[in-house]
């Protein structure tokens, strides 16, 4: 069955008309709703600092290096699965793009059991692997136990959200991820305060959150017409689909697992200095998260627009893409991050009032914020070559330029000059090194792939 897909009001035309102006369209939902996914984890953060101390701070931000590690081959697999069915969208194939559909939703399903189970048994020996400091330990263990009970309702909102973003429709998980956070806030307010359960009550509101967030993002499935329309009784994985979504995916998910290793690794290095140090990076990489989240929106659009593209055959407008997603990410990036060094005085404080925390936040700013457009600009080149169906090049250039890279600098040139900021340095240098190789694949595969084709569509 070979259909144009019929267009509807939270669709955006990807294969037609100007690009930036519909990227933005596309990213400033995503863009809003990531970050306020993340001040509702902040809520996490800030709660227990306000009301339970520094230990319980540094407790909730010794566990995000490690909990993006062990969750990030399966997001990795979402982002297959968004590639897979804008593919399938922009070719027009309804039955191609139902059965990605139902095989995206079982797979959720299957990781997040997964990656639940691996999280809950083992949490206590990883952290103790990252040094986690002694005090913080116990605090820590409880946290990322309860967290990831919640992990398949967490992995059926990712997958189920970038079903959605597949066909351009970022205003919807805008709308669920809001509510379920307002219940977070709720919820830590009541289970901190109230009934002082300190760090297990803000990871129990964060796992309810969660499970609401998933069931209305698959009710939002259930009730939509066409192609991406959710029929529980037909989730099953479908063999060449799992194929297709496994080749972007497990990619894109093992490199998301070694970047994460080797900030488990900076990570593990930050807590040698100690719990003031351990909860000054938490803050300032909180506050960080918003920029990253802001540029990721970006991403995430040039990998869409790029395989709808693919799909529909018009190769001609994925340089478009390139340009539009390159301009908006570095516009966003110095614009957050000079924000960031401005206002950050008074932003620290909502987190804490301790003058050493302040100051080791202080000293990550300083270097992270000015350069994080760096960042944006690697991950823009990564979407669109995941976008065009390459997945292993990218993964082997991060793994190499930003992952080693930042290894070696730990192993090699930071016992040389063993501070803070001679750490923190090895962020930029990654950035820049891996963006300089990621530009020069996307120019050769590119014209690899669709090089004829492109000089047939010009003539």
């Amino acid at each position: 069955m070979n259909l144009r897909l019929r267009r509807r009001r939270y669709d955006i035309d990807m294969l037609n008309g100007p690009v930036l102006p519909r990227l933005l369209s596309f990213a400033l939902p995503l863009m809003l709703s990531s970050m306020l996914q993340l001040t509702f984890n902040a809520a996490d953060v800030i709660v227990v600092g306000r009301f339970e101390g520094d230990a319980a701070l540094a407790a909730v931000g010794a566990n995000g290096a490690l909990i993006n590690l062990l969750v990030n081959l399966f997001l990795g697999l979402s982002v297959g699965a968004n590639v897979v069915v804008a593919q399938c969208c922009g070719s027009g194939d309804f039955r191609q793009t139902s059965e990605a559909v139902h095989t995206s939703i079982a797979l959720s399903l299957v990781g997040g059991l997964l990656v639940g189970a691996v999280g809950f048994l083992f949490s206590g020996f990883f952290l103790g692997l990252m040094s986690t400091p002694e005090e913080v330990l116990p605090l820590a263990t409880s946290y990322m136990r309860i967290y990831f009970l919640g992990m398949p309702a967490n992995m059926l909102y990712n997958f189920g959200a970038a079903i959605l973003r597949a066909i351009g429709d970022t205003r919807r998980p805008l709308t669920y991820l809001t509510l379920a956070g307002v219940v977070n806030v709720a919820l830590n307010l009541l289970f901190v305060i109230v009934f002082r359960m300190g760090v297990a009550g803000v990871a129990l509101a964060t796992i309810i959150s969660q499970i609401i967030s998933a069931i209305l993002v698959t009710l939002c499935l259930i009730r939509t017409d066409g192609a991406i329309h959710l029929d529980l009784r037909k989730i099953r994985l479908h063999a060449d689909k799992v194929w297709r979504i496994a080749k972007v995916g497990l990619p894109a998910g093992f490199q998301g697992m070694v970047f994460s290793l080797s900030n488990v690794l900076i990570q593990s290095t930050v807590n040698s200095f100690g719990k003031s140090v351990v909860a000054g990076n938490t803050t300032a990489s909180n506050l960080e998260g918003y920029i990253y989240v802001a540029m990721n929106s970006i991403h995430q659009g040039a990998i869409t627009f790029t395989g709808q593209n693919v799909g529909a055959r018009r190769y001609a407008r994925i340089s478009k893409v390139a340009w539009a997603s390159l301009v908006a990410v570095t516009g966003i990036g110095l614009a957050l991050g000079g924000f960031l060094m401005l206002a950050r005085g008074w932003l620290y404080r909502i987190y804490t009032d301790d003058a050493a925390v302040i100051a080791a936040a202080g000293l990550r700013t300083d270097i992270i914020a000015p350069t994080y457009f760096l960042c944006g600009m690697m991950e823009v080149m990564v979407g669109l070559l995941r976008g065009m169906g390459s997945s292993v090049t990218p993964m082997v250039v991060s793994i190499l330029g930003a992952c080693v890279l930042r290894i070696v600098w730990i192993l090699t040139i930071y016992p040389l000059d063993p501070t803070l900021t001679t750490l923190y340095i090895s962020y930029p240098v990654s950035w820049i090194v891996t963006f300089a190789i990621h530009t020069v694949c996307y120019l050769v595969i590119k014209r690899r792939k669709y090089g004829a084709l492109l000089k047939g569509e010009r003539e």
